[in-house]
């Protein structure tokens, strides 16, 4: 909750600035209780679309809207909290990853159940994803510092990528080429993220290794009569048979 934020990833300046510009023109009546609610609803419509999509490719149109109705309450709850001065360091904190976890699995479930992706693909993702978001959650706890993005990919990038998939599915619309392409894809993307879990988990342990390293052998402690340890071997050695 104290640990100093490092944004890396490739948006994360220009999102900052176009969040903070909105939160300081919203009015008094939006806050940021209503805007964690907007971003829940907006995963649930995405993971929703994404289901119904078995039915028209219209709802991939949909399910991209969403993903950005989701992104303006889950990005900008935060931002106005910090611009009105009324951070909750430790309700926003608890509130805003639990939520997070949620709106991952809503809408991965949903990617599961359309058309496109196979639903094991696609729990894989959501698991994979859920195992980065935990590590960053470690990491600002054993480090101080809270690393958002992996690399150069943050969740606004992921959601770009959503969107442009989305918008190829839709224009390419419904055939038998696209399922395998399209569950490909999605496989490698759930190998790609747990591939950068585990050299990150492996340099974080080889750094706090260096941080703490095991502790040398100590001798044992001398015991003497008054210890409580000595006064027991004492009265042993002392006891009858």
């Amino acid at each position: 909750m104290a640990a100093r934020r490092e944004l890396t990833f490739l948006l994360a300046e220009p999102e900052r600035r176009l969040l903070r510009a909105i939160a300081t023109r919203l009015p008094r009546w939006v806050t940021s209780d209503g805007l964690t609610a907007l971003g829940v609803v907006g995963a649930l419509g995405t993971g929703a679309a994404y289901a119904l999509s078995t039915l028209s490719v219209a709802w991939l149109w949909a399910a991209s809207a969403m993903l950005v109705v989701q992104w303006f309450g889950d990005s900008l709850d935060g931002t106005l909290a910090r611009v009105r001065r009324a951070e909750r360091p430790r309700y926003g904190y608890y509130l805003d990853h639990i939520v997070d976890a949620f709106s991952t699995a809503a809408i991965g479930a949903g990617i599961g159940l359309s058309p496109y992706v196979n639903l094991g693909v696609a729990l894989a993702g959501v698991l994979a994803y859920l195992i980065l978001s935990i590590n960053v959650y470690l990491e600002s706890q054993a480090f101080g510092v809270f690393r958002l993005g992996y690399s150069r990919i943050g969740p606004t990038e992921a959601r770009i990528i959503l969107v442009a998939a989305n918008v190829a599915l839709a224009l390419s619309g419904p055939g038998a080429a696209v399922v395998p392409v399209a569950t490909g894809a999605a496989a490698a993307l759930a190998v790609g993220m747990f591939v950068m879990v585990a050299v990150r988990i492996g340099r974080n342990v080889s750094a706090l290794g260096r941080l703490e390293p095991p502790p040398t052998a100590s001798p044992p402690r001398h015991l003497t009569t008054t210890s409580p340890e000595g006064y027991l071997l004492k009265h042993e050695a002392v006891r009858p048979i």
